[in-house]
């Protein structure tokens, strides 16, 4: 787990080096452990090193190898890299290390950019081949890892966070209209291609991007399912279903422990990341590290599950870590939080993050998590209202149950300079929904939430929160091979028991029932969502800032009015709607925007 960078000149002069070793810089947190910039003309690669797999720096990056006359910055991890090393052997490669990184280099002169066909594992990388001149980026295939692109005239840079890209200069900060439209509709989630600022693009996850020397670029998606029951399945019991799915997320879980270092687990006490330490358990893992987060209640509601954490942490006698935040404490994390933000995003689950990946780092450099659970098993409230939905009426009835507000309402809101004619977010669900694939109205959801809106929340929360403190966190529910299977599975075994049946029915084998059929959480912070003191006081000072005064994104009245009933105002889903304008400026603030 790492940071990279880079730059392509496109105009024949050589790589701006000092560029790029600012945007590497911008990313220390990300790799506190080793750091390199290695230039050849038009291209320079930078890179911050989060040591996990092969310690030594033999592993170090940029990592180029003359002979076969490649470059390589990668950031993420090939959980299968030890079984794709032996392959590569065998075909006659020779390794000089025993990172993933090498294989990476390896696997890419192998088989080209569909080298990502081979790798189980979340990754963002960028090859640059000497004799052709061509750049390739690549992303996984859930976009677990980031990665940021601008581009002008004269050359290309990439990074895996938008601070560095502005660390490097010359980007164009203008607000993006379509980015605000999704911003304000889909609780901050903006889906790639856009981000908040104009300048600014990421790579779309499953996706293959070569560059050639000119400029020149084509995109390929490597990986889609299609959300459909194939024949391979047919007769499946739900027993089969159940079981296919135990063996697979056994696999994942496995998978994930691969590391050079101790790998512990962030457990918030709810089903999936319990589901995560009784596989460990299981497996035989022994000395297991967890650790839970929790805040002071606030408003009546209560800021910590330690109850249901404290259960699980005492059935399989791991080594628990219960961490406890003072509400005093929260205004410094807030900006601590937003500060180490890539784009901005709304939810208060950041701030959880951000303390316990701070506090986690202090004792392991890896976690697994439980993110992406209900994404792909259905266990969200918007998913059984569309059981009975009709195909042609699923744009309409999902945007009831998931958009914060309608295109309509955001006149009210939004400052006419900065609204756009076209409900630019209801054309986005549209196209997904229309596309092959996804024969039931769930299954649209669920594909267009887990391809789509998961990559920006909480995917891109838990890998900012996490790498603003150096710390790897991997998530077994977005293994690719178990998210195709959870993708083929009939929609009512997933909407089973209130949501996630499948997942249930699994861990009744393994879990009290007390975890198993709780209600819903996650991770509280009531102070943000009951707006008081010194917190409302930061939002106030964010929203009648004069940098937000004169970028005037808001209409003044509806600031206003909000501010004088911080806490009136929630949008579809029940979040707090003062909070979700704040943020935006808060995080533009930050970034000197």
């Amino acid at each position: 787990m790492c940071g990279l960078s880079g730059e392509l000149r496109l105009d024949g002069r050589p790589a701006d080096v000092a560029a790029v070793a600012r945007m590497t810089a911008a990313m220390e947190r990300r790799g506190p452990d080793g750091v390199g910039v290695l230039a050849a003309g038009p291209v320079a690669l930078g890179h911050r090193r989060l040591k996990i797999i092969d310690l030594s720096e033999r592993a170090a990056q940029p990592m180029a190898d003359a002979e076969l006359g490649l470059t390589v910055v990668f950031n993420g991890c090939i959980y299968n890299y030890r079984e794709l090393r032996d392959e590569l052997t065998a075909a006659g490669y020779r390794f000089f290390s025993t990172s993933d990184t090498e294989v990476v280099l390896k696997a890419f002169h192998r088989w080209g950019p569909r080298c990502v066909d081979h790798f189980a594992g979340m990754f963002a990388f960028a090859v640059h081949e000497r004799d052709t001149g061509r750049l390739v980026l690549a992303r996984d295939r859930l976009g677990i890892k980031p990665l940021y692109v601008t581009a002008d005239a004269h050359r290309i840079r990439f990074a895996s966070t938008l601070p560095a890209l502005l660390a490097g200069g010359g980007v164009d900060t203008d607000i993006d209209p379509v980015a605000f439209h999704h911003y304000l509709s889909f609780h901050a989630v903006v889906p790639p291609p856009h981000t908040i600022l104009r300048g600014v693009r990421k790579l779309p996850q499953a996706t293959i991007r070569v560059i050639d020397p000119d400029g020149t670029s084509r995109d390929e998606v490597y990986w889609r399912p299609a959300f459909t029951r194939g024949p391979e399945h047919a007769g499946w019991t739900a027993a089969d279903w159940r079981d296919a799915v135990a063996e697979r997320l056994r696999v994942a879980v496995r998978r994930r422990m691969v590391a050079d270092v101790p790998v512990g687990v962030l457990l918030s006490g709810g089903l999936d990341s319990s589901m995560i330490v009784a596989l460990l358990a299981e497996a035989g893992q022994a000395d297991l590290a967890t650790f839970s987060v929790g805040f002071e209640a606030a408003g009546g509601e209560s800021g910590d599950e330690f109850h249901y954490s404290d259960i699980v942490a005492k059935q399989f006698a791991t080594d628990h870590h219960q961490i406890l935040i003072p509400s005093d404490a929260l205004p410094r994390a807030v900006d601590a939080a937003v500060a180490a933000m890539s784009e901005p995003m709304v939810s208060h689950d950041c701030v959880a993050f951000y303390l316990l990946s701070q506090e986690v780092s202090r004792h392991v450099k890896v976690v697994q998590s439980g993110q992406g659970a209900d994404e792909v098993f259905a266990g969200y409230s918007w998913y059984p209202p569309l059981a009975g939905t009709r195909r042609d009426q699923a744009v309409d009835a999902y945007l009831r149950v998931f958009a914060d507000r309608s295109h309509t309402d955001l006149a009210a809101i939004v400052a006419p300079s900065h609204l756009i004619e076209a409900d630019a977010s209801r054309h986005l669900v549209a196209e997904h929904f229309g596309a092959p694939g996804a024969e039931t109205a769930v299954d649209a959801a669920l594909r267009i939430d887990s391809l789509i809106m998961l990559v920006d929340d909480p995917v891109k929360r838990v890998d900012n929160m996490t790498m603003a403190a150096g710390l790897e966190a991997r998530t077994p529910f977005l293994d690719h091979e178990l998210v195709e299977l959870a993708a083929a599975c009939p929609p009512e075994l997933k909407l089973a028991a209130g949501g996630k049946g499948v997942l249930k029915d699994i861990s009744r084998a393994l879990l009290p029932a007390e975890v198993i059929d709780r209600p819903k959480g996650y991770f509280p912070v009531p102070a943000i969502r009951h707006l008081s003191g010194p917190l409302l006081d930061r939002v106030a000072s964010a929203l009648t800032d004069p940098a937000a005064r004169a970028r005037g994104l808001f209409r003044a009245q509806w600031v206003e009015a909000m501010l004088a009933a911080p806490n009136d105002n929630r949008t579809n889903l029940g979040a707090n709607a003062l909070w979700q304008a704040a943020l935006l400026e808060m995080w533009l603030q930050a970034q000197g925007v």
